[in-house]
């Protein structure tokens, strides 16, 4: 790949992150702008004008998500560069957004420079990729990638009970199938990592390799109910106390197993019937474990499923919620991304990606990669979510070089 001088306008990039942010802004400087909401909308009319400013033809599919597209000297399939612009409740201001900012600057900088590119690209921004007021998250990319029921996710209902059907033709962006995105040259999502590795390792640009496989199962302890003052505790069938057991078995057993980079979490946990008199009758929590190599989710799922299922008098059932198999990108453009932040100078390193997202999807139809830049302490879907605009300069810049590359 050839060296490329051509580098974005910082400034512009932080203003333009800093406006994005407006849209939603909390009063600790975060952000809360949930999928098909007013600000969402706003935001969306925003980005829109800023891309028909530049002479880029907009569109919308039946899942409400936007293209904006430069066209090129040649008819062939685009170069798509995007993400998301919803957020979480009181989320920060570079998740998502960040990606598809960074599409704009890079079409910007080609504009600035007259560079009329060789094939078309395309910005897009993927409806509901948080999940936050319909679930699941990844919403319309997984319906893109068929991974969901179109029709399944048009019945999803957020917590006031409009349906996202209702939302999508309320907000105006109720689009046309025949806009969906079904072929490119790449898929690029430039994304802040949300973890503390690139932070720890002081290093500007994560080439993403992969998004890791992971599985989750539910655990249901079934005791008996009785008075808390009266039952000896040799009498008792305590469904917490058996399920705290197994949370702590099952914390030595998937340490024991000693593989690097595997992480587990019991995120929740619920004890019935949850009053201070009574001894609990039934406790059920969950466990879910992430890694890349298959074979290592394989040997959680022998562990958990190898679980007793009758404890102390106590009845453990054991069931599997979901899971997903490890997405890698394409080796070829992750290669790219590399060697433009070798030729930028900019620290790097291959990483994982622990967090799912629209790449994932977009992977099973379209040649994909991301590129991470660092979060400060790791922090991310919280008001204190921060990436320096150095670095977010830095990612832009390894994306436009890529680009460049791709159009040689």
């Amino acid at each position: 790949m050839q060296q490329h001088n051509l580098l974005i306008n910082g400034k512009r990039l932080q203003e333009t992150i800093e406006t994005f942010a407006d849209f939603g802004r909390t009063a600790n400087n975060g952000v809360t702008r949930l999928s098909l909401t007013e600000m969402d909308v706003q935001v969306r009319n925003y980005f829109k004008a800023c891309c028909e400013e530049l002479g880029l033809v907009v569109t919308v599919d039946d899942m409400g998500c936007m293209y904006a597209t430069l066209e090129g000297l040649e008819k062939k399939p685009a170069i798509v560069i995007g993400s998301h612009l919803d957020t979480v409740r009181k989320g920060g201001r570079f998740d998502g957004v960040l990606g598809v900012i960074a599409g704009l600057e890079v079409v910007r900088t080609l504009i600035d420079h007259q560079i009329t590119p060789k094939i078309p690209i395309t910005i897009v921004n993927f409806t509901n990729e948080e999940g936050a007021r319909f679930e699941p998250s990844m919403m319309a990319s997984g319906v893109l990638s068929g991974k969901f029921d179109k029709a399944a996710m048009l019945s999803k209902r957020d917590s006031a009970g409009i349906t996202f059907e209702e939302a999508l033709k309320t907000s105006g962006f109720n689009g046309d199938a025949n806009n969906r995105i079904a072929e490119a040259t790449a898929y690029l999502e430039l994304h802040i990592e949300q973890g503390p590795i690139m932070e720890k390792e002081n290093k500007s640009i994560g080439v993403v390799d992969c998004v890791v496989g992971m599985i989750c199962y539910e655990i249901e302890v079934t005791g008996e109910s009785n008075h808390a003052g009266t039952t000896p505790m040799d009498f008792r069938k305590d469904a917490f106390f058996t399920a705290n057991d197994l949370v702590i078995d099952l914390r030595h057993k998937l340490d024991a197993l000693g593989h690097k980079d595997l992480v587990y979490t019991m995120g929740r946990f619920n004890v019935l019937p949850n009053i201070h008199t009574v001894i609990p009758n039934k406790a059920i929590f969950t466990i879910e474990a992430r890694h890349k190599d298959g074979e290592i989710i394989q040997d959680v799922e022998r562990l958990i499923q190898g679980l007793d299922r009758s404890i102390r008098g106590c009845d453990v059932q054991i069931c599997k919620l979901w899971d997903r198999d490890t997405v890698w990108f394409d080796a070829s453009i992750c290669d790219r991304i590399e060697q433009a932040a070798q030729s930028l100078n900019y620290s790097n390193l291959r990483m994982v990606s622990g967090a799912g997202h629209d790449a994932q999807f977009v992977a099973s139809f379209l040649p994909s990669a991301m590129i991470f830049v660092p979060s400060v302490q790791g922090k991310s879907h919280c008001e204190e979510e921060f990436t320096p605009y150095e670095d977010c300069e830095k990612g832009v810049n390894v994306l436009l070089t890529t680009v460049l590359s791709l159009l040689e």
